[in-house]
């Protein structure tokens, strides 16, 4: 073989080398943009990158509402989003921002928990309720809504401003939150003003709320996100989480993959690790957030958590019926109503 054979044949097997390479080996990092505390989920983000050293991973935290504006304004666009503000995820599919994923984990995850194999939900969290150690001292800690609505009643003095709970205003999957409640607890209206009554303070996240519990400001919580919750009362013994015995709201955790994501092969790989079996033992096992398939075992299973509170789990439904809720009309008449309700007795 002549010289210059040799040196084209070393030319086009280059070329072949940089075009074999891996299309996330980008210059830019794949963006994450997720209304999900990173200290939660820090154990699947570090497996992830684990398997993946390959890729460069830019996970960005902000609140539900903020992550819901990242979806339509930033340029570049995110490469995948995650929320817990349900109806907002799922309005943003139904507006086309979502890439389908066409892979075995998409195909297989369980259909109650994905919609069109472009959004789906990873996680199976249980809404609590949580209360200082020392709130016994004073009153017996609720154990369902009534009892939170009894207490709300017949203890306004004592309860005057230690009472914390979602601002429907400020928060998406507060919202959210209060929306279900309005279908499953029968005087949700009167346990709106019974909070009122008692000047309740609202937080835009659940990481507010359980930090004024630690500092003594609040004596008592409500439906705050279970994930968060119980990792913070392994760390904080004055805090004590209750899962109500009378029904217990169930929120998924929605990503999807953006239609312009910048790194659509990186964006389907941390998608797919999610749903993978090792990302769900990662959740399963080391996060609180609560793993969905089936075939995981370990502390945090959807499966274990349906055992333990057997039939009063009412998870929320991931379905077109999501879309009702951020309908702008519904929307404000339901905020004007809790407003309202909340000032009833003023």
């Amino acid at each position: 073989m002549t010289r210059w054979r040799v040196g084209l044949h070393l030319v086009l097997l280059a070329m072949l080398l940089a075009g074999a390479a891996p299309l996330h080996a980008a210059s830019t990092p794949l963006v994450v943009e997720a209304a999900l505390d990173r200290e939660v989920v820090a154990p699947l983000l570090d497996a992830f990158r684990a398997a993946h050293p390959d890729i460069a991973l830019d996970f960005r935290d902000r609140s539900t509402l903020e992550v819901d504006a990242r979806i339509g304004e930033a340029d570049p666009a995110p490469d995948v989003v995650i929320s817990s503000a349900m109806p907002w995820q799922m309005a943003r599919v139904n507006q086309g921002y979502a890439r389908r994923l066409d892979s075995p984990a998409a195909r297989r995850w369980p259909a109650w928990a994905k919609w069109r194999d472009e959004v789906f939900g990873f996680t199976f969290e249980p809404i609590v309720m949580a209360y200082r150690l020392d709130l016994s001292r004073h009153m017996a800690p609720p154990q369902t809504h009534a009892d939170l609505y009894t207490l709300l009643t017949t203890e306004p003095g004592k309860l005057e401003g230690k009472v914390t709970g979602y601002s429907p205003f400020k928060s998406g999957v507060g919202y959210t939150l209060y929306q279900q409640d309005a279908r499953y607890t029968p005087r949700f209206w009167d346990l709106v003003a019974g909070m009122g009554r008692v000047n309740a303070q609202l937080e835009g996240s659940t990481r507010a709320m359980l930090e004024g519990l630690s500092e003594g400001r609040y004596w008592l919580g409500y439906n705050l996100l279970g994930s968060y919750a119980m990792l913070w009362a392994q760390q904080h013994p004055e805090v004590i989480v209750q899962v109500p015995r009378d029904y217990a709201l169930v929120m998924m955790r929605m990503a999807f993959i953006h239609r312009d994501a910048p790194h659509p092969v990186a964006a389907e790989a941390f998608v797919n690790f999610l749903l993978g079996r090792e990302g769900q033992r990662v959740l399963a096992g080391q996060t609180t957030l609560f793993s969905v398939r089936p075939d995981i075992v370990g502390p945090y299973t959807a499966a274990r958590l349906r055992d333990q509170v057997g039939e009063r789990l009412f998870p929320i439904p991931l379905s077109a019926s999501l879309l009702a809720f951020v309908d702008p009309q519904r929307r404000a008449a339901f905020l004007a109503r809790w407003r309202r309700e909340f000032r009833r007795a003023e």
